[in-house]
């Protein structure tokens, strides 16, 4: 879905304001592309074939006007969500699961855009995420530290067939020295953690530093694509603000307390889809909460379940799962937070 939480120029149509997140993703999407890989681009242009014919499908079921809601790059805008999570490489059929489940089941099976109660994009991530758990961590490390990168030809090859026309899969560039496989810190964290091992044990090496850097590069890519939807008022400080406030306030309380078995909020920032998340997912105008005060407690809330999921859950980054678990709440949030009509009474009405 789209990054709008609030809409203040009201004169911009909805193409317009979903033109503009996609166009806010370039910058992150260049920096994926140069650390990652041509994996990117080929989920890309993937997952938003997928998005629009998932789109134009069922709304010719539903006998709805195809042409006009297309043109609103809603579908085209969840399909580039969707690929940009996903590692480079993953099958074509899982990626065409996940887009299809996030249009025909999250979000036109509701009604369609602005009926959805939760954010189709990480709707078809998660449902992915828990049905290929091991396919949707295949990222390849570092590019330094890769024997062999993936040439386009070899991109296209894995995703489309498995492997390449000289037998290598994606294994075979997964592998790596010292058998660092895990290309994002909170990866290699969680899985340190999980052996027994001290922050100290493996935060400074060369590794783990080589993975990190990547991942800083394109959190502060996507921090500026949020920065420029800020600037031009396609979404609202409030849910961006408050969300890394969250992450940044908890992650360095647990720090403080014990920083051999807790990370900083450094990498909590920006060492997973922190930024991503802030700016482009937590802000879907349509599960998102809607009142003011909502919005902060909204996002506040996200920032700390994705603190408490990554340090004591299963997966080691939280975002998709935090922001559905308050899609489910924001109805409940909004409610509570109603800003109050001029002169109404707070007291109980007498029963003079």
């Amino acid at each position: 879905m789209s990054a709008l939480n609030q809409i203040p120029d009201e004169t911009r149509s909805t193409s317009q304001l979903m033109s503009l997140v996609c166009f806010a993703l370039i910058p992150g999407i260049l920096a994926e592309v140069i650390f990652i890989g041509w994996g990117v681009l080929i989920n890309i242009l993937l997952c938003s074939f997928y998005a629009v014919s998932a789109e134009a499908f069922i709304l010719k079921l539903r006998k709805k006007p195809v042409k006009r809601t297309l043109s609103d790059n809603s579908a085209l805008l969840t399909g580039l969500l969707i690929a940009i999570a996903l590692p480079p490489l993953i099958p074509w059929w899982m990626s065409f699961i996940g887009v299809f489940f996030a249009i025909i089941i999250a979000k036109q099976l509701y009604g369609g855009l602005g009926f959805n109660p939760f954010n189709p994009a990480m709707v078809g991530y998660v449902l992915l995420l828990i049905s290929f758990p091991i396919e949707m961590t295949a990222w390849l490390p570092a590019g330094e530290f890769v024997n062999q990168s993936p040439s386009l030809l070899d991109s296209i090859q894995i995703t489309l067939f498995g492997s390449t026309s000289s037998g290598l899969e994606l294994e075979s560039f997964r592998s790596m020295a010292d058998g660092f496989t895990m290309a994002t810190p909170l990866d290699h964290s969680k899985t340190a953690f999980s052996l027994g091992r001290m922050t100290s044990e493996f935060d400074t090496s060369p590794l783990f530093e080589a993975s990190t850097q990547p991942w800083f590069w394109i959190n502060f890519n996507f921090l500026i694509g949020g920065i420029f939807l800020l600037a031009t008022r396609v979404i609202h400080w409030r849910i961006p603000v408050s969300f890394l406030l969250s992450v940044t306030v908890c992650s360095t309380i647990f720090y403080t307390y014990d920083n051999q078995t807790f990370l900083p909020a450094s990498l909590h920032l920006f060492a997973g889809a922190t930024m991503l998340g802030a700016f482009f997912i937590a802000t879907d105008p349509v599960s998102a909460s809607t009142t003011s005060k909502g919005k902060i407690y909204y996002a506040a809330l996200i920032g700390f379940f994705v603190i408490i999921i990554r340090t004591f859950g299963g997966y080691p980054d939280a975002v998709a799962f935090s922001v559905l678990l308050l899609n489910i709440a924001s109805p409940t949030i909004d409610h509570y937070t109603k800003p109050r009509v001029y002169g109404e009474r707070t007291s109980r009405t007498s029963n003079d």
